[in-house]
């Protein structure tokens, strides 16, 4: 695995004292969303369907940082949207780090090489670059011609700055094993310090609904990706093992939606960073409030297909707590990819999918409107 020592050993002291206290629910990883707009349009993302009002809302330095105290998770992701579009960045980095939080700053790198003097390299902070595999794959995937080659050399430019990259792929239906094997292979050669990998997720506004996973397409794909890999241990992930383990079908995992909360410009989003069902004022209501047991792989149609990190990496971590041996083994011999899989969660007791994003959006429209009726009413 690509973690780092630091890591590994900070995460897992905040783990086991969280074990130790006997807290059933704890954060993981924040995912901290501080502005929806981005610079592009891929045809497998939910994330920018939204009027322009709302496309303008950004968090600003002190609820970020505001947003990492409340949660208080050892490791923070930010997202977007395109993050490197915010002002501020600069400024949330720097304070999250000064707190001695891991934080992963995910880009598509356009605008990376022109900001990469306003920020500093050092171990808590490293750059997480979405490449959706090889030059073909990701091109297709952003919807633009040339985005992979300013990824790569965006890429280059910052380790030779002396930072930490990371690569986040996220792999579709048409995602070929051998393809993706030889991409993993390229990204060793540019020393990338670890790799994110998940497959995609169906978001209901995705522009191409076709190319999402199923969950048995997911666990054949990487079953044979990693048989071209050594079980995966040629390549360096920045995932647990029993996740990797997860996602070629051989653990059976309900998915920990509160291990990964998400922070928005709308607030601490229900229940996950994939599903927008609804906003908390706070963590904690969060946390106490939200019916979690109502989602879920078998419990939620929407949740039907899903086995993406942000949801089945908490998972994975707490059964490393609980069978470490287990964890070990597959880190030192790699992930079975032949056998029989783990069983699935059934599907017939899911509850029908909830359609609920134009609801939220007019909610927060006239939100956004109403502050700026009382702006403009208090300055008269």
């Amino acid at each position: 695995m690509a973690i780092p020592l630091l890591q590994k050993a900070l995460v897992g002291a905040y783990v086991l004292r969280k074990h130790l206290a006997g807290e059933r629910r704890y954060p993981l990883a924040l995912m901290l969303e501080p502005l929806f707009r981005c610079n592009l349009a891929c045809a497998g993302c939910g994330k920018i369907d939204y009027p322009a009002e709302i496309l303008d809302q950004r968090l600003s330095v002190e609820e970020c940082l505001g947003a990492v105290d409340e949660c208080g998770a050892p490791v923070v992701s930010i997202a977007g949207g395109e993050p490197l579009l915010h002002k501020d960045m600069p400024a949330i980095v720097a304070g999250i780090v000064a707190r001695r939080k891991f934080v992963y700053l995910c880009t598509n790198a356009l605008l990376l090489e022109r900001q990469l003097d306003r920020y500093r390299p050092g171990p808590f902070f490293t750059w997480s670059v979405h490449l959706d595999g090889d030059e073909g794959m990701h091109d297709r995937s952003v919807c633009r011609a040339g985005v992979y080659r300013r990824a790569v050399a965006a890429i280059q430019r910052a380790k030779a700055a002396g930072f930490h990259v990371n690569v986040n792929c996220t792999l579709f239906d048409d995602a070929r094993p051998e393809r993706v094997a030889s991409f993993f292979d390229t990204l060793k050669t540019m020393e990338v310090d670890g790799i994110t990998v998940s497959p995609g997720y169906a978001y209901e506004r995705a522009p191409e609904q076709q190319h999402f996973l199923t969950r048995n397409r997911t666990r054949q794909l990487f079953r044979d990706i990693f048989a071209r890999g050594e079980g995966g241990r040629r390549w360096a992930f920045s995932q647990s093992s029993l996740f990797l383990d997860f996602l070629a079908g051989n653990q059976t995992y309900h998915c920990t939606p509160w291990g990964n909360p998400t922070r928005t410009v709308f607030g601490w989003q229900r229940p996950c960073y994939l599903l927008g069902e609804g906003y908390a004022a706070s963590f904690r209501e969060l946390m106490d409030d939200t019916d979690w047991e109502a989602y879920g792989t078998g419990r939620y149609e929407k949740c039907a297909d899903c086995m993406v990190h942000s949801g089945y990496e908490a998972s994975a971590v707490r059964d490393t707590l609980a069978r470490p041996l287990a964890a070990a083994r597959v880190a030192l011999r790699g992930v079975a990819t032949d056998g029989p899989m783990a069983p699935d969660i059934p599907l017939g007791g899911q509850r029908p999918a909830q359609h609920m994003h134009a609801q939220q959006v007019a909610i927060r429209l006239d939100e956004i409107r109403g502050r700026k009726a009382g702006l403009n009413g208090g300055t008269r």
